[in-house]
């Protein structure tokens, strides 16, 4: 059994406290690079909350705590040790160079705004963390624009399982379709409002002498 089957049941198995503790032991520990697919883990937890193990609002609050820690760890990785470790071969091969020089160029384009939009990105959220802490982005960029993501996705997230009865499986895969436009639109948003703030400094009179 994997860790990530092992977390799932061992999390059903559990009440009260002792689940909110696996959960964020399980989310932070996707930080130092548990293979935890975060995406399951709290659709799974919020499955659960029809069961009565977990509670809707202590859910989310502990996921948020979680999430962050995660995040800002894997940041951190890459503000401290990012150039050598990038350049390292096994890294390399996971993070091709190209890759990554990609990654900080769309960062530096959209702004501390864009680590909005990696909350909403599976399969890519660590590596897009880490580029961005080699960087040197400040570090409470990411905990306002991901906190203010994770606030956004968690409550959404625990109460559409709810509302289709705990069937989560369906909520992953309409999640999973929803997020090729959903990124895209959220980039053209940003996007929009970083032009329309330009172009107002632009019409900005000059101060006067």
């Amino acid at each position: 059994m994997d860790a990530m089957a092992s977390v799932m049941a061992f999390l059903q198995s559990l009440q009260g406290l002792p689940a909110y503790a696996l959960l964020f032991g399980a989310l932070a520990a996707s930080g130092f690079g548990l293979p935890i697919n975060e995406d399951v883990l709290l659709l799974a937890a919020a499955a659960l909350t029809l069961r009565g193990v977990m509670d809707p609002l202590p859910l989310i609050a502990v996921a948020w705590c979680g999430l962050l820690f995660a995040d800002g760890l894997v940041f951190h990785w890459g503000h401290r040790f990012g150039a050598p470790m990038l350049r390292h071969r096994a890294l390399a091969r996971m993070l091709p160079p190209a890759r990554v020089a990609a990654m900080q160029d769309r960062m530096r384009r959209w702004g501390p705004a864009s680590i909005f939009a990696v909350r909403f990105m599976p399969g890519m959220r660590t590596a897009l963390f880490f580029a961005a802490g080699s960087m040197k982005i400040p570090y409470w960029h990411l905990f306002v624009f991901d906190g203010a993501a994770a606030l956004v996705e968690l409550p959404l997230l625990v109460y559409a399982v709810r509302a289709i009865g705990g069937r989560w499986q369906d909520i992953l895969a309409r999640v999973q379709q929803v997020q090729g436009v959903l990124v895209p639109a959220l980039l053209a948003a940003i996007a929009a409002a970083l032009l329309y703030l330009l172009l107002r400094r632009r019409k900005r009179p000059p101060p006067p002498p």
